[in-house]
């Protein structure tokens, strides 16, 4: 946990249920093998919007700010496999729904308006399945895993341990 930290690397995500985690690792193994860097069951997630490192007495505004949301939940189809050549990751995601990408949007919103500085990137809806992935392999056709999402939740991320949930958002 933090204890005496004075920075937390923090993102909000999609949190997979069991059964929806159990459906990603599923989908994972049509390309085991593709690297030696398998990203843990126990990480696999789906971000919405990365904070990277915050000071760590902004947790609270951060998670009231969150709570003030109130957006729709939505449906999110993961149906393909792909690769960042760059990043050199591959993932399986898939479309981002209108709903989904309003809730970025209002994330976005509400962590600017506390003034945080992260990088705003583009929401590209994919669960990092395998790091350190060289060159542009062939990938195969997958079935779509379909995920009712309800909630999200602000994770902290330390080296070498597994992420942490530190609270969870209920959509409408």
């Amino acid at each position: 946990m933090s204890g005496g930290k004075k920075r937390r690397r923090l993102f909000f995500a999609l949190w997979p249920s069991p059964q929806i985690r159990a459906g990603i690792v599923r989908r994972r193994e049509a390309i085991e093998g593709l690297s030696r860097r398998r990203v843990p069951d126990h990480n696999l997630h789906l971000t919405l919007l990365f904070l990277g490192d915050q000071r760590a007495d902004r947790v609270p505004e951060i998670t009231a700010a969150a709570r003030r949301l109130h957006a729709p939940g939505f449906d999110l189809v993961l149906d393909r496999l792909g690769c960042f050549a760059r990043a050199r990751v591959a993932w399986l995601g898939g479309q981002a729904p209108a709903a989904g990408n309003a809730l970025v949007a209002d994330l976005t919103a509400g962590m600017e308006a506390l003034d945080l500085g992260f990088d705003h990137r583009p929401w590209a809806p994919h669960v990092t399945l395998f790091r350190k992935v060289s060159g542009r392999p062939e990938l195969p056709e997958i079935e779509p895993l379909a995920w009712p999402v309800s909630r999200f939740v602000l994770i902290e991320s330390v080296p070498g341990e597994p992420y942490e949930p530190l609270a969870t958002f209920d959509l409408d």
